[in-house]
């Protein structure tokens, strides 16, 4: 059965559209609005009465719901200048609809609320319901809410995900997961008593479900840019990968405790010599003050980049694999847990979204064009839970 989702007019209004996606990359914006739609969908599916958006950074997504669907929405955002930045889009926005807007356009307009609070797994749900209640002025705790993220870094997935398990009053969670590498594991972080990954008791017993730093990196790449760019033969872009394996060996060399460690995104350009995007990629990190060391050395690095090529090539056909496996662990603990969801994905645009609609014993399998809606018994559960299990295990066998 066809359902569509909710649509937004705003984001076409010809003065307004550009007050929500201002300095938002096409891919980013076509994340931003799918989500929100989705986000639309589920308050009205689970008449949710608030969203809390985690992570919201200068809150475009939260700007869409609020201002385009009408919904309620707080905003956590760790950083205050990003709250900063937000308010004043805010004003912004509403500024520019007044001039352009009748006054029976903006009757649905809810302005976000935003708070500098960080979410950890230290954080309690009493906490958490009263920072919400303060947020929007509340009476009571007798509300409920949905649990949105675009993008939630590392372990903030998995504190989301048990932070909406813990919460009676949370409805749904929607959420695009991302830096797979930042999670905490059983293996690197032994001491720790909660870990990002892995979170079912499925792979929590298993022996070989550890995922090294290198497996989860790889996992957070997309393979369709870069296998279009193979298919034109534009080569010169993919280089880019030779000069950042070469920084990895210098980098190795002056502070080998420091390997995997984050540089600077650097734009690649024709002709862009090591020096140049080591300057770049190094400023303002600890590593600024290492010198290049042999010009010979990089030289030679540098003639193997059809290497370098073949062997990233190669890792990007493992990904999907890896990343089936960090998202098949969420799908059994939450299935452990009593809870449905769905993935959506349009591979050239739209990363995974992991999409729990409901606290109910019902599955929602969602995507672009339909939405299915059935009842399972505990058998059926248990079957599937099985079934997830062996997909696992085959994965990990390979």
């Amino acid at each position: 059965m066809f359902v569509a989702l909710p649509s937004c007019p705003l984001l076409e209004h010809r003065k307004l559209k550009h007050m929500f996606m201002k300095c938002v990359k096409p891919k980013k914006a076509h994340e931003i609005k799918r989500m929100a739609a989705i986000c639309a969908r589920s308050c009205q599916q689970t008449s949710t009465m608030f969203v809390i958006d985690f992570g919201a950074g200068v809150g475009h997504l939260a700007r869409v719901l609020g201002y385009g669907y009408g919904i309620n929405v707080c905003c956590l955002e760790m950083q205050t200048a990003l709250n900063e930045q937000a308010l004043a889009i805010d004003a912004k926005l509403e500024s520019v609809a007044t001039k352009h807007l009748d006054a029976s356009e903006t009757t649905h307009f809810k302005r976000p609320a935003h708070l500098t609070q960080r979410l950890s797994n230290d954080t309690t749900p009493e906490h958490f319901i009263e920072s919400i209640r303060q947020a929007f002025q509340l009476s009571d705790t007798d509300f409920s809410f949905g649990i949105i993220g675009l993008h939630p870094c590392g372990d903030l997935s998995a504190t989301l995900m048990r932070m909406f398990l813990s919460c009676k009053q949370a409805k749904f969670l929607n959420f695009v997961g991302c830096c797979y590498q930042k999670m905490s594991t059983q293996s690197t972080q032994p001491q720790m008593k909660l870990h990002g990954y892995p979170l079912s008791s499925q792979l929590q017993i298993a022996d070989n479900a550890q995922l090294s730093y290198e497996a989860r990196e790889i996992a957070c790449h997309a393979m369709e840019s870069y296998y279009d760019r193979l298919q034109v033969g534009d080569y010169e872009y993919l280089k880019i990968h030779s000069l950042r394996a070469a920084a990895e060996r210098i980098i190795v060399q002056h502070l080998p405790d420091l390997r995997h460690s984050a540089l600077r995104n650097v734009k690649h350009a024709p002709g862009m010599s090591f020096n140049d995007y080591f300057q770049k990629a190094t400023e303002g990190t600890q590593f600024a003050l290492i010198q290049a060391g042999s010009s010979d050395q990089i030289e030679a690095d540098l003639l193997h980049w059809r290497r370098i090529v073949c062997f990233y090539t190669l890792r990007l056909m493992l990904a999907p694999l890896v990343e089936s496996i960090i998202l098949y662990d969420r799908e059994l603990f939450l299935l452990e847990n009593g809870i449905y969801f769905c993935y959506l994905f349009c591979c050239d645009l739209f990363a995974n979204i992991l999409c729990l609609l409901s606290r109910l014993s019902s599955d929602h399998r969602i995507n672009f064009r339909s939405s299915h809606f059935t009842k399972k018994s505990y058998h059926q559960r248990h079957k599937e839970l099985t079934w997830r299990k062996v997909a696992i295990e085959a994965h990990l066998k390979v």
